[in-house]
């Protein structure tokens, strides 16, 4: 208090000079003013500390503020660490930004419910703002009017029953080729990594770009420039903790040049695609790609965005980047802890193979939707290994209220999904797996229940949700009715790998190799 009394005194002494001299020394006036604006700022900036609550502080240091606190480790991890000790909220000081990471299932609630309108809206990026053709998709966009409509035409247009039946036919296409290689190599170790990340390449691109996708021979590279897109925007840029000086320091590591020729190559592609899609000599499809339906948005005009090629080529990276990792992922995920847990393995498997007739080819979708114990065993794996454990990070528009604390606008805000997964205060035995605590309990992670957000919730919440959630429950129905599965010689259980590495989404660190064994039907 006695700062804002001293900076007050000086404010009335100054006032006084005006008073008295702005009549007779007119060169004094501009004088005047220039040192009394610092000092009524430094008033305003201590009088508006004085009066917030803000959320607890780690020490920090100086310029970098908490940044050294991430460094070496992943960051929802370290994120983690530092709430066991400060609490469910914490402000950051990540260089010059200020960062809100919340680690719990109240105070995820307070964002994406509560005060979601106050921070829904994204944070200004170098990566994401280059690669979405500055800010056209829906991931990366500021919540604005333009976001809203795209939302929409997105769900409206792009997810209908039309739409979802088509990926339907891809999902089963794909799934089948899947089984017959396997079928194929049955007895012999494969490498599970490279399969299910080419099944949910295969459905997307399929979805995407049509049949043709599978027949590109540039299929190959441009799997390979999305990897590199998933590391840029998970990398650290400077520019992202220091506005203002960072973007010569992303210069400097090489990391702008990496971004710029990246964006090329991805644009490069998506503009071939939709070449492809505009020759008049080229023949109608029986079903329409995604391509397909936004070129005739595109061209009709019909929703309130005037769409352009850039529009286009925004989304489409969009769903790529969405989907494919984020599938996968968790595809391996319940493989690797159905391995690790036999029992699961084995009740999983028998209700798969109870519950559903026998099959000559594949399963359907109404054969996996009966089963409600893969169900509980996908929550189970997406609590325990949410693919995106920060999420997408938030930012404040305007003063907000979380929980008791204050935030103030162009805060960030990063919701550990990670952390809330394994919170005791919301799960009993929170590092063991067990599918069963789902049992007696309507939890679900489609954003009405905060102890489960691996996809978010309010306004931000993954699009593509139900579409990743049928792609990863229906491959796995058909690998555990096909196959039995076993670990390549010398191995146990207890071998296998859990740790986890990556940026924006995360990954095992050790591929997952197994012998998948063709079941015999007539064991039933």
């Amino acid at each position: 208090m006695k700062y804002i009394d001293q900076y007050s005194s000086m404010a009335t002494v100054i006032g006084r000079m005006l008073a008295n001299y702005s009549n007779s020394h007119e060169w004094l006036l501009p004088t005047i003013l220039l040192l009394l604006l610092p000092l009524l700022c430094l008033l305003l900036k201590n009088k508006k500390t004085t009066n917030s609550n803000l959320p607890p502080t780690p020490p920090k240091l100086p310029i970098i503020g908490n940044l050294h606190q991430l460094v070496g480790g992943l960051a929802y991890r370290s994120f983690h660490r530092l709430s066991q000790k400060h609490g469910p909220i914490m402000l950051l000081q990540l260089g010059s930004v200020p960062a809100v990471v919340v680690s719990s299932a109240t105070m995820a609630k307070e964002v994406m419910k509560t005060n979601d309108l106050d921070c829904c809206t994204r944070p200004a990026s170098p990566g994401p703002k280059k690669l979405s053709y500055n800010y056209l998709d829906i991931a990366f966009a500021p919540y604005n009017d333009y976001w809203k409509e795209m939302r929409k035409l997105f769900m409206f247009e792009l997810m209908s029953p039309k739409r979802s039946q088509s990926i339907w036919f891809a999902r089963e296409a794909e799934v089948d080729k899947l089984l017959d290689t396997l079928a194929q190599e049955s007895g012999n170790p494969v490498k599970l990594d490279d399969k299910i990340f080419g099944l949910v390449d295969g459905v997307i691109g399929t979805v995407a770009f049509g049949k043709i996708y599978g027949k590109d021979k540039f299929q190959k590279q441009f799997q390979k420039v999305l990897n590199e897109v998933m590391d840029v925007l998970g990398s650290f840029s400077a520019e992202d903790f220091f506005p203002l000086t960072g973007r010569s320091v992303d210069k400097l590591t090489g990391l702008s040049a990496r971004r710029e020729k990246i964006f090329v190559q991805v644009d490069a592609y998506l503009q071939k695609m939709l070449d492809l899609h505009l020759d008049p000599a080229r023949s109608k499809p029986e079903q329409e790609d995604l391509v397909d339906i936004l070129i005739e948005l595109w061209r009709n005009q019909t929703s309130s965005v005037h769409l352009t090629a850039d529009h286009v080529k925004a989304i489409l990276l969009d769903t790529f980047l969405g989907a494919i990792d984020t599938s996968a992922i968790t595809i391996l995920w319940t493989m690797s802890e159905l391995m690790k847990n036999p029992r699961v393995m084995s009740k999983l498997q028998a209700e798969i193979r109870t519950c559903t007739l026998q099959k000559p080819k594949v399963l359907s979708g109404d054969d996996v939707a009966e089963l409600k114990y893969l169900k509980m065993v996908a929550k189970e794996t997406l609590r325990l290994h949410p693919p995106a454990p920060l999420l997408l990070p938030r930012e404040t528009m305007r003063h907000c209220k979380l929980g008791a604390y204050d935030v103030y606008p162009k805060t960030r805000i990063y919701v550990n999904a990670w952390a809330i997964g394994r919170d005791p205060k919301s799960w009993r035995n929170p590092d063991e797996f067990y599918p069963e605590r789902f049992e007696d309990t309507d939890v679900n992670f489609k954003g009405y229940h905060f102890e489960l957000v691996p996809f978010g919730a309010g306004r931000r919440i993954c699009p593509g949700l139900a579409m990743g959630a049928a792609n990863v429950e229906y491959t796995l129905a058909n690998l555990l009715y096909w196959f039995d599965w076993e670990l390549p010689g010398g191995m146990t259980r207890d071998d296998i790998n859990m740790e986890d590495e990556g940026g924006l989404v995360v990954h095992k660190k050790i591929p997952l190799c197994l012998v998948p064994i063709k079941y015999c039907r007539a064991q039933n």
